[in-house]
């Protein structure tokens, strides 16, 4: 995560996602400062593990198949400085899922993307092979010929009978 410096008096610091790189052990467990001074801070957070489930391979393959596949982070701020003097933006969840970060979005978290590297592509791209079945798409009824339905399920009636006054005699 990148903290950087912006011309604004009201907010001087903006968080946003930096990069995702791969685990190496030297990374550790905890999360922890690399880089501090005057227009920047570079915090890494390790241990995220990315799994690719078959309940959601659609939502990879839309991932694979855009010009551009990514990956997804979900990060908040802490509450209650636990990193550092200052709240820190943790990370929560790293996918690869479409889905997944369209579910993030519609429930108002913060989620940014950076393009996932080639051999991750491909290895998406394998198990959408693999696991994702395209469901051909049925011609769906026109309208005008379904039945009229009340909000019962029961058959509507319309009638073009003028049943009450308001003809604009008065």
């Amino acid at each position: 995560m990148r903290r950087e410096r912006i011309d604004n008096r009201w907010q001087p610091w903006r968080w946003s996602l930096a990069d995702i790189v791969p685990q190496e052990d030297g990374f550790g467990a905890q999360p922890r400062l690399l880089l501090k001074d005057e227009h920047e801070e570079r915090w890494l957070h390790p241990g995220f593990k990315v799994e690719l489930f078959t309940d959601d391979a659609e939502g990879y393959y839309l991932n694979v198949s855009t010009s551009q596949p990514c990956f997804w982070v979900v990060w908040r701020m802490e509450e209650e400085p636990a990193l550092a003097e200052e709240p820190v933006a943790v990370p929560q969840i790293v996918t690869l899922s479409y889905h997944d970060a369209g579910r993030w979005l519609d429930a108002q978290e913060t989620v940014e993307q950076v393009a996932a590297p080639r051999e991750v592509v491909e290895w998406v791209q394998a198990f959408v092979g693999a696991h994702y079945v395209l469901e051909a798409k049925r011609r769906q009824r026109p309208q005008s010929f379904k039945p009229l339905q009340d909000r019962f399920g029961n058959p509507a009636r319309v009638s073009t009978d003028k049943k009450f006054g308001g003809g604009g005699h008065g």
